[in-house]
């Protein structure tokens, strides 16, 4: 009944139209309530918790670094780099969208920041060489969710937070899936282009590629700080992310100077407002988080879930399939706070990796980026490249197919997350 009272109370808010943040606070009112421990001060207490921790703190700052990243012109000079590499090669923007959205995933962390940014310098290139227009679209689409699963991931922190799992060790076990997905989209890609009749680029002549290349080394640089800091033990992911977005200022205020003071305002707002509804969301769900334990509702699925508990991988494919379904009505960030603190206690009875569950469950939600009717990053990029929603569906779903068997491969086999996951950490 406790189950029925924390969904019911929840769909029913959402399905008002009551913000998810307040969705969730709602929610554990009422289950306050029902328990007979109705209480203000749990409120405000665990949401005050919910902000203060120091992990938090990588939020704003990779949220900054993407947006300096964008307004700087790295962004721009990461394609231009993706292009003189593989541009003359029959569908060769494909591979330059997925090539750059790998780049641009190690550097930001944002699924909506790097479509963005994608979707308003390649789209117009794949018109106009021919290529079929709401497929380029699903396509950018499908390599923009990458962005959570390399790190550094925004998402990876959140549920690092919530299920109290290293983010470190999130942040090297993300690397090989998310390569795994953009070799899925570019062979997917590869065998959907030959319908269209598109004219390659001219192949760039050495002279040129290493031209690019220098104007593109300083954002080229950028991952790779990142990533080797974090890894060698110099800098903590939060400090990573400081790293990174003093990175991007400087490159993009002295170095290609396309960043300029009077805009950096602009910047700086634009990024405070997204953080401050993800840290509002982290807030809420940590009141639910709470709750939820104390009203023992993890022992209360555990009870319907019994018999896989000892068939981690059945078990596996069971959430996953849970998880598919939940991300197709939810964002990324709910889906994670609201999820976590139901479905770690169980993963840890059956015995399941953390951090491996913590991979594919961040996957799994990116996919959910992909599916209507929510389809965030799918109605960014109907927004940026002035394409119907309905068209963007349709292009996205080859790619969207890709994804989601790469990611029950990894349910079968989870060593290839764990194994490199280890030699990496």
């Amino acid at each position: 009944m406790t189950l029925f009272v924390f969904v019911g109370s929840l769909l029913g808010a959402m399905a008002i139209g009551v913000p998810v943040a307040f969705s969730l606070m709602f929610c554990g009112v009422v289950l306050m309530w029902y328990m007979g421990m109705f209480n203000t001060q749990i409120i405000a207490q665990n949401m005050i918790a919910g902000a203060d921790t120091f992990t938090l703190l990588a939020i704003p700052f990779f949220i900054l670094a993407g947006e300096l990243m964008n307004a700087g012109g790295l962004s721009r000079r990461i394609i231009d780099f993706a292009i003189a590499c593989v541009g003359h090669i029959r569908g060769g923007l494909g591979i330059v969208a997925i090539v750059a959205a790998l780049i641009m995933a190690s550097i930001s962390g944002s699924a909506a920041a790097d479509t963005a940014a994608l979707a308003a310098i390649l789209i117009p290139m794949m018109a106009k060489a021919g290529y079929n227009v709401p497929r380029s679209a699903g396509l950018i689409a499908a390599g923009g969710i990458i962005a959570p699963v390399i790190p550094p991931s925004m998402a990876f922190i959140v549920f690092g937070v919530a299920a109290n799992v290293s983010i470190t060790q999130l942040f090297m076990a993300g690397i090989v899936p998310g390569l795994m997905m953009g070799i899925a989209l570019i062979g997917t890609w590869l065998i959907v282009v030959r319908k269209d009749k598109v004219e390659a680029l001219p192949r760039a002549s050495m002279k040129e590629r290493l031209q690019v290349t220098g104007r593109a080394l300083w954002a080229l640089g950028m991952p790779v700080i990142i990533l080797g800091g974090i890894k060698a033990g110099m800098v903590t992911p939060t400090e990573a992310a400081v790293v990174a977005a003093a990175y991007a200022l400087f490159v993009g205020l002295f170095i290609y100077r396309e960043l300029t003071w009077k805009e950096l305002p602009r910047v700086i707002l634009q990024a405070a407002k997204t953080t401050s509804v993800i840290m509002f969301l982290v807030c809420a769900a940590l009141v639910s988080a709470w709750l939820i334990t104390a009203a023992n509702i993890p022992a209360e699925i555990t009870g319907y879930i019994e018999p896989l508990i000892d068939r981690p991988i059945l078990l596996m494919f069971v959430v996953m399939i849970l998880v598919l379904i939940v991300g197709t009505a939810l964002d990324l960030t709910p889906t994670i706070l609201i999820l976590t603190p139901v479905l770690m206690p169980i993963i840890k009875q059956a015995g399941i990796d953390p951090v491996y569950f913590g991979v594919l469950f961040i996957m799994n939600n990116c996919i959910g980026l992909l599916t209507p009717p929510v389809g965030v990053v799918l109605n960014v990029v109907s927004g940026v490249g002035r394409i119907p929603l309905g068209k963007v569906t349709a292009g996205v779903w080859p790619f969207l197919a890709a994804q989601t068997i790469v990611l029950f491969l990894l349910v079968l086999f989870p060593d290839l997350v764990i194994v490199p996951a280890r030699w990496l950490h």
